[in-house]
């Protein structure tokens, strides 16, 4: 077993390859050069000021993206269906692959989808491959981050629930699916807080974990749900574990308690995965 996805098309048709190429530039909006610009998210006193004269004017303040920006995933964008990168994007599709061609049984899971984009490039994998007895499961408290937990001392001082631009709603999310024809009942949404969710999801067997809920709190409570479900040869991927301290003190507190040690594999900047090879041992 393989632990970096080989990456390998030769049982592909070429046009099915071009078919997803397309699907991630364009979730990424990488097509047109990242040309929707980023999200500006006024923090200070003045900026609010100009942000809410500007909303009276009906006038939209957006930044300037650089192609190099978004293609490493490092902006939010105002447009495009995720803030992943390009690399991001191409390691999820990867791992999807691998666990198809390995057989490796279970579903596919993203916790924190924010636009939904990763998880419709999943559900098009599925499809390119031809694959129906598989599910992608979409969990979000579509209501944006919570605020920190005095239980979580990594929490302290996070401030992303207060970004209104990482709150997007479940029927949003819905109809992106639907532009790019890929909401059928192979998808399936967790609407909720982790805490709440995912204890309890009606899921038995994953093959791909793929987590990019931020804060300490979102990251264990999808690793202590559903990383006991990971079957053996399936992913875990770890979004924010560059990015975000709070994100990678859960990641390292969980495989140490549990005895997790595979070896971490760097994506990008901020991306990890691993590939697991055995059960967790219990805490």
């Amino acid at each position: 077993m393989t632990t970096t996805p080989t990456g390998t098309r030769d049982d592909l048709p070429e046009t099915t390859a071009r078919y997803l190429d397309l699907l991630r530039s364009t979730l990424t909006f990488a097509l047109w050069d990242g040309g929707d610009g980023s999200v500006w998210e006024p923090r200070g006193g003045a900026r609010r000021i100009v942000a809410r004269a500007a909303q009276r004017q009906g006038v939209e303040i957006v930044k300037r993206t650089r192609p190099e920006a978004r293609g490493e995933g490092r902006d939010w964008p105002r447009l495009a269906h995720t803030m992943t990168g390009e690399r991001r994007m191409r390691n999820l599709q990867e791992c999807a692959e691998q666990v198809i061609r390995d057989g490796v049984p279970g579903d596919l899971i993203e916790t924190g989808v924010w636009r939904g984009g990763a998880c419709i490039l999943m559900r098009g994998v599925l499809a390119a491959y031809g694959i129906s007895d598989r599910t992608v499961w979409v969990a979000d408290s579509f209501a944006g981050l919570p605020v920190p937990d005095p239980r979580y001392a990594a929490d302290a001082g996070d401030r992303h629930h207060e970004y209104s631009a990482l709150v997007v709603s479940v029927d949003q999310v819905r109809e992106n699916f639907r532009r790019y024809g890929l909401l059928d009942d192979q998808v399936r949404f967790l609407p909720g807080w982790f805490r709440d969710t995912l204890p309890n999801a009606p899921i038995e067997h994953l093959a791909v974990l793929r987590l990019d809920g931020d804060m300490y709190e979102s990251t264990i409570d999808a690793l202590g749900a559903l990383y006991p479900k990971l079957s053996p040869g399936g992913y875990c991927i770890i979004d924010d574990y560059g990015a975000v301290p709070g994100c990678r003190a859960a990641v390292d507190d969980y495989r140490a308690a549990h005895g997790v040690s595979e070896p971490i594999i760097k994506v990008d900047w901020t991306g990890v995965y691993w590939r697991r090879g055995s059960a967790p041992q219990p805490a």
